[in-house]
């Protein structure tokens, strides 16, 4: 009699493989999903950098339709754990031929959805290294997570049609870069948006060169009476904006207030003389975690705030006729 042969061990283990790293995935970005709505932070000082992983928790990257991106990883990690796990809890004895069949269709969404996250994972990468410029340990584990859910997905199977990898590959990996341009569109080329009366669209700083230390780029937009007043009531109030010469969204919330507006603001700059990647000690004395941030009565608001919201918070009675807001 001939004996059977037997399974490469990678062949047996790789579904438990793939559903084993899916969980773990899911329950890192579901810490980060819940974090995030719950108005918390996450703990990850990167030394030397000057930045941590709330800089890219916070950014407009990890935003997607208005809800945490974690949200949507989390998602995606538990299809892949449901795919992977779903076909070993079938009775084989009982159902073997809709387990196989199973098993080949849950083959190919596994190569199909991990391919878009490792595709998706190194165009964060991307962004992590080039335009936040900081390090986020959060972020490279999923990344490394998405990676290993594809090299199992393509290791761990006698694919008999070799093509059939390469070729759902390729339609997937184009198919995941032409959705994540168009879902960071405006996050690459991000605008201050202006009232039908006023001077318009401010396009970001990109279009001006390279910052200049230690103002950065020039603002270009034109203060209105009431742009003007809530700088002064926001200085009295003894509200302090913090940020880095560097950081383009930085510029966006000097866009909104205007020049002669926000040369009013009490604003402290993080970025050290002579080592823009290192934070000056007041703001690390603050805990000044991403730029910019807003210190109003004690309490830290990350991230770009719309000369309304600021009115709000600081019971500001004058004028709201700003002529210039968010998107």
């Amino acid at each position: 009699m001939r004996r059977k042969r037997s399974l490469p061990w990678i062949y047996r283990w790789s579904r438990p493989l793939i559903g084993a790293i899916a969980i773990a995935g899911a329950i890192l970005t579901a810490y980060l999903t819940i974090t995030k709505l719950m108005g918390g932070e996450v703990t990850c000082s990167v030394e030397g950098s000057g930045g941590s992983c709330s800089d890219v928790l916070n950014s407009p990257y990890a935003e997607v339709f208005g809800l945490p991106l974690s949200l949507f990883g989390c998602l995606g990690y538990l299809s892949m754990a449901t795919f992977a796990l779903g076909p070993l809890l079938i009775d084989p004895d009982r159902n073997r031929g809709f387990r196989k069949q199973l098993e080949s269709t849950t083959w190919l969404l596994l190569l199909a959805g991990s391919t878009a996250m490792a595709v998706f994972s190194g165009y964060l990468m991307y962004v992590l290294a080039f335009k936040i410029q900081t390090v986020c340990y959060y972020c490279i584990g999923s990344a490394l997570f998405a990676l290993s859910m594809f090299l199992l997905s393509v290791i761990g199977r006698d694919w008999e049609d070799i093509g059939q990898i390469f070729f759902t590959g390729a339609i997937v990996t184009v198919l995941t870069l032409v959705g994540t341009l168009g879902v960071y569109a405006n996050v690459n080329n991000p605008l201050v948006e202006g009232v039908p009366d006023s001077d318009g669209l401010i396009p970001i700083a990109e279009a001006q060169g390279s910052p200049q230390p230690p103002k950065g780029w020039d603002v270009t937009s034109v203060s209105g009476d009431s742009e003007v007043a809530l700088a002064e009531h926001l200085t009295e109030a003894g509200a302090k904006k913090y940020g880095a010469f560097w950081c383009p969204h930085c510029y966006e919330q000097k866009q909104l207030f205007g020049k002669d507006a926000f040369d009013k603001v009490s604003y402290i700059e993080c970025a050290d003389a002579t080592d823009p990647s290192q934070q000056t000690p007041a703001c690390q004395q603050a805990g000044i975690r991403s730029y910019p941030t807003w210190e109003i009565d004690g309490q830290l608001y990350p991230g770009i705030q719309d000369l309304s919201k600021l009115a709000e918070l600081t019971d500001y009675q004058g004028s709201t006729e700003f002529k210039y807001k968010l998107p």
